[in-house]
């Protein structure tokens, strides 16, 4: 008898058995299958038995609608489907970072920011010059991004928190021109999900054909992409021109992904899910996950997820949905999944990884430190005074002084009792996300954390809109109760799952930014099935506006501050203690879960009556904090203070600039501040990356 040990075989799976052929043709059929019940989907009477009578000399009215309507829909589904599968799996593969996809590069933000300026100065593009233009929108934003995360290949965190920065300023930039375009833009909210209608072949017919092309191209590429995977400098000796490559295949992925845009607007992370899905297939088939395979199976993917996604949506929703309702929406819900999948999957290293801490800067003076609070405060009274007088009408110092002492007239007095709500409101929304902010950063030990990436904002934003569109008469109290509770729930979702074995910093922050995109594509979806009315009321809201704030509003902001403030204060040397890393404040007795639960139970607190006060505004708990440490250290009895002054000054003059820069219209504050922010944020990663390559 023999003694040799036998390396045992692969197990015959049923997909081995196949080879890549049989996944191939399985694929296809799956694909036919699901087109074949979408084209029986929608709004006529037209069912399938009528669609198969039709070579035997069937009814015209089937004729008609099959080639009106749900011919253009399914291919137009079929084309983003594959233009948007194989996109991510080139970003993927030039990343080297399965979190790449045309939306966490910011991809198709660019693209259709770039569509809706476009219409918004009413500009009518044929097709061609319309992806050519979405083209460039979409190539700029996947540059910026790619720059600040360097190439992706530095870290998952990194990257998400670049294409999430320059995503939000893309998307406050094309509300801001809705808002003041919303003749010229109707029907862009909609189409800014994605929308499968079409009105006729012209689309699908002039840019199938690129995308075909480009596939091709991609799939040739196949067999350097391989050697690629293998690390720079191995791709280097074997003769391929890593540089050259890496941009002809971005550029291939933008082009794809701009087509897509094009077609149906931006459907989002169906370049996520496809590659993901691809790679799940057992690696025992030979050749499988060979990129000349994987690209067009990642198409295929694209295909049953676009597909399968609307025809979900009908099913459950009814015919009339799938006009109203971007099936956008459930593709994004899927994606978000995803990737809160790949963050607790691949960012998980136990109880022993070490998060970024947060930077601690200069430990001022006393001295200067009392002199930062001085000006800031003098800046936040000339910010108060700025906002009472500035607006659509202009007043003078002698005005409020009259107003204050009740002996101004009827027209002054009615200005005055409508700006001040608003000047309060924003000073303490301001200062309420600034020293959440600082709680958040704390906790996280990551300077570019806020409660905006971590779900807490958009959860009380899908909460308020809610409320706002099924109960518009809510009170005040069951407006922030409802935020609050909105705002609970998101805070829950990401803690729980980000908690495995230990708080991983990168793991929050992933699985953030993955609860957020749900919660705002269910905030979509609420604000397309309501009425025009609450739709426009909550499109402003979301871009955080202080129009039509009243006295009573402002009191949950104000008590939230009351209570929460001494509460961190409080808590300060442990919060100094949990900024540095995970074993000192263990050592020195501090009880590190109940500290971090309470303070992220003040900023979820904070943000939810900030959002319930003034609507979704983004990036004042990233930069007041952060500027906050850069002035008088990160101490955080005298971080929070500081913190808070500038929050309310951001907001405040933010909040005045936008009812002033174009008045009578108005800007939203909201808006303003993401404007603002980007461009900090912007540097914030710029200055880590060339710390990091020094």
């Amino acid at each position: 008898m023999s003694t040799d040990v036998l390396t045992p075989a692969p197990p015959a799976t049923p997909l081995r058995r196949l080879g890549t052929a049989g996944v191939f043709l399985v694929a296809l059929a799956a694909t036919v299958l699901v087109s074949a019940v979408h084209v029986t989907q929608g709004t006529s009477s037209v069912g399938a038995l009528d669609l198969l009578a039709l070579p035997f000399g069937g009814d015209d009215e089937a004729a008609r609608v099959l080639l009106a309507s749900r011919l253009p829909r399914l291919l137009a589904g079929v084309c983003v489907g594959v233009a948007l599968g194989a996109a991510g799996a080139l970003l993927q593969a030039v990343a080297r970072n399965a979190m790449a996809s045309p939306d966490t590069l910011a991809v198709s933000s660019g693209a259709y920011a770039a569509v809706a300026a476009a219409a918004a100065f009413g500009l009518t593009l044929p097709v061609p010059l319309s992806g050519g233009l979405a083209l460039l929108g979409g190539l700029a934003a996947a540059a910026l991004v790619l720059a600040l995360s360097a190439g992706g290949r530095t870290g998952t965190t990194r990257l998400i928190l670049a294409g999430s920065a320059t995503a939000l300023a893309l998307s406050s930039l094309t509300n801001l021109l809705m808002i003041l375009f919303e003749e010229e833009t109707t029907g862009l909210f909609a189409w800014g999900s994605g929308s499968l209608v079409q009105s006729d072949l012209d689309a699908v017919t002039q840019l199938g054909p690129l995308i075909a092309v480009a596939l091709a191209a991609a799939v040739l590429a196949g067999p350097r992409l391989d050697i690629l995977g293998l690390g720079d400098d191995t791709a280097t000796v074997l003769g391929v021109k890593v540089r050259r490559l890496r941009l002809w295949l971005t550029l291939l992925a933008v082009l794809l992904s701009a087509a897509a845009v094009t077609i149906a607007g931006p459907i989002g992370f169906v370049g996520l899910c496809a590659p993901v899905i691809v790679r799940l297939l057992p690696s025992s088939v030979p050749g499988l996950h060979r990129h000349r395979v994987l690209v067009p199976l990642s198409g295929l993917a694209g295909v049953l997820v676009v597909l399968g996604s609307d025809i979900a949506l009908r099913a459950v929703l009814g015919a009339q949905a799938g006009v109203e309702v971007p099936p956008g929406v459930v593709t994004t819900v899927l994606g978000a999944a995803v990737m809160i999948w790949l963050a607790r999957r691949y960012r998980d290293a136990g109880p022993t990884r070490r998060p970024p801490a947060v930077r601690t800067g200069a430990t001022r003076s006393r001295a200067a430190f009392l002199v930062v609070v001085a000006v800031l405060a003098a800046l936040l009274a000339g910010a108060i005074v700025l906002g009472l007088l500035g607006g659509d009408r202009w007043l003078l110092m002698g005005d409020v002084a009259n107003w204050l002492q009740g002996r101004s007239g009827r027209a002054l007095t009615f200005v005055l009792d409508q700006r001040w709500p608003r000047v309060g409101a924003s000073v303490l929304a301001g200062a309420a996300l600034a020293v959440a902010g600082a709680a958040v950063q704390a906790v996280c030990r990551n300077p570019l954390a806020e409660p905006g990436m971590l779900g807490v904002t958009a959860g009380a934003g899908v909460a308020a809109v809610s409320l706002l569109t099924f109960v518009p008469l809510a009170g005040v109290w069951t407006m922030s109760a409802v935020a609050g509770g909105g705002a609970l729930v998101a805070f829950a979702v990401v803690y729980g799952l980000a908690w495995r074995g230990g708080l991983s910093s990168d793991r929050l922050v992933l699985i953030g930014v993955g609860v957020q995109a749900a919660c705002t594509s269910a905030t979509v979806l609420v604000i397309v099935l309501s009425d025009p009315w609450n739709t426009a009321k909550a499109l402003t809201w979301l871009s955080g506006s202080t129009y039509g704030r009243v006295p009573v509003q402002l009191i949950p902001v104000a008590l939230a501050l009351v209570l929460t403030v001494p509460l961190l204060t409080w808590l300060r040397r442990d919060l100094d203690l949990l900024s540095l890393d995970e074993d000192t404040p263990r050592v020195l007795g501090v009880p590190l879960e109940p500290v971090r639960l309470a303070a992220l139970a003040c900023a979820v607190l904070l943000t939810a009556t900030a959002v319930s006060a003034v609507g979704v505004i983004g990036f004042v708990g990233l930069v007041a904090p952060h500027a906050a440490r850069a002035m008088i250290g990160a101490h955080h009895v005298r971080l929070i203070p500081v913190a808070a002054l500038l929050g309310a000054v951001l907001v405040s003059l933010a909040d005045t600039l936008g009812r002033t820069v174009i008045a009578p219209a108005q800007v939203p504050a909201g808006l303003v501040t993401a404007l603002i922010g980007t461009p900090y944020f912007v540097w914030l990663l710029w200055r880590a990356r060339a710390r990091r390559e020094a």
